[in-house]
């Protein structure tokens, strides 16, 4: 079976970190998170994969290759404009003959695929899509099935006076080829309002799988945080701290655990890191920095003394002697912080700024 991940898209509510990269290369535990997807569905015996991207398509293609490294078999499939969905599914209509899976690239899940494959073959489903409930269903769009899992209706980010389930469409489809005689070519079309509606009107078997094991998009500069906290913690463990490559840390330095250190690092005297806390390749603490809470990406250089805590900042930024950058502030890339600077906390500065 063949997997096709939505890479493409819009990233305007993960600014200022997808300014100049594509969303699914946005650094999670120090690798593209489009690597972790990839990783997910190896571990499923799904090795045929296909990228529908758009814009800064070229980075993706430059890191994966052919796929052969990440133990898969990589296709593109490349949009000139955005086509929804649906629609960028439907450029790649020719190589689909069989059940394939549609994934969007912007969740990342535990959600069992081979157990809900199976689900999908058993109700001789066109369409079966992932379901997972959430605290609140009005940002959402929300999935109603009957006692037997049968899709019965869509509710697009409904008000709480008309909610009867707190399950959502989770971004994990299983579909028939036959679905994409419901999308014109060349035209923009959504899975979800314009398809998988119309499947319903033609009284189609559309079912929803649901499951309630971790499931978070990274549509958000914060529930990307919350994920690589999360995932911190699983692979590293509560207090483990693991170093991937040679790097400099001075005898009178701290690094406390959880926390992941990139290749390359220079940690200077008495500069302290507290775990959770992902340093990327390249990176600078200065002597006496405090770095706590921290998702760093690569090449950054903080000076001395400098106070980091619950921040994103992205690559080749700056961070001069003194300042201070506290909870939920997040840097684009290449963004200067002049000497004693005191961000506000939840500031968003944008690529190449100084402040």
């Amino acid at each position: 079976m063949k997997a096709i991940i939505l890479a493409g898209g819009e990233a305007t509510r993960l600014r200022p970190l997808t300014h100049n990269i594509p969303k699914t290369m946005v650094p999670v535990l120090n690798r593209p998170f489009l690597e972790h997807v990839i990783g997910y569905l190896k571990k499923h015996k799904i090795v045929d994969v296909i990228l529908a991207m758009g814009q800064l398509s070229e980075q993706i293609q430059d890191y994966f290759g052919d796929g052969s490294e990440f133990g898969v078999r990589l296709t593109y499939s490349v949009e000139n404009f955005p086509m929804g969905t649906a629609g960028a599914v439907k450029i790649a209509e020719k190589l689909l003959d069989e059940s394939f899976i549609v994934l969007n690239g912007d969740i990342f899940t535990d959600l069992d695929l081979t157990a809900m494959i199976n689900f999908h073959r058993e109700r001789k489903a066109i369409a079966t899509i992932a379901l997972t409930p959430v605290e609140n269903p009005t940002t959402y769009g929300v999935v109603e099935t009957d006692g037997q899992s049968r899709v019965r209706r869509f509710m697009e980010k409904p008000p709480w006076d008309e909610i009867t389930t707190n399950m959502i469409n989770a971004g994990v489809y299983i579909l028939e080829p036959d679905i994409l005689g419901y999308v014109a070519f060349n035209t923009f079309f959504s899975f979800e309002h314009d398809v998988f509606p119309a499947l319903l009107e033609k009284g189609e078997a559309v079912y929803g799988y649901p499951f309630e094991s971790f499931w978070i998009d990274i549509g958000t500069p914060e529930k990307y945080f919350r994920l690589s906290r999360d995932l911190l913690l699983r692979y590293i463990g509560d207090k483990d701290v693991k170093f991937e490559g040679e790097s400099f840390v001075h005898p009178s330095a701290q690094v406390v655990g959880p926390a992941i250190i990139g290749e390359g690092c220079f940690i200077d005297r008495d500069s302290v890191i507290k775990g959770p806390a992902v340093i990327g390749p390249g990176c600078q603490i200065g002597q006496g920095a405090t770095v706590q809470g921290v998702v760093l990406w690569q090449n950054c250089k903080v000076g001395k003394e400098v106070k980091l805590r619950n921040c994103i900042i992205a690559s080749n930024c700056y961070i001069e002697q003194r300042s201070e950058i506290l909870d939920n502030c997040v840097l684009g890339d290449r963004v200067k912080v002049k000497e004693g600077s005191k961000l506000p906390k939840g500031a968003l500065i944008q690529p190449n700024e100084v402040v």
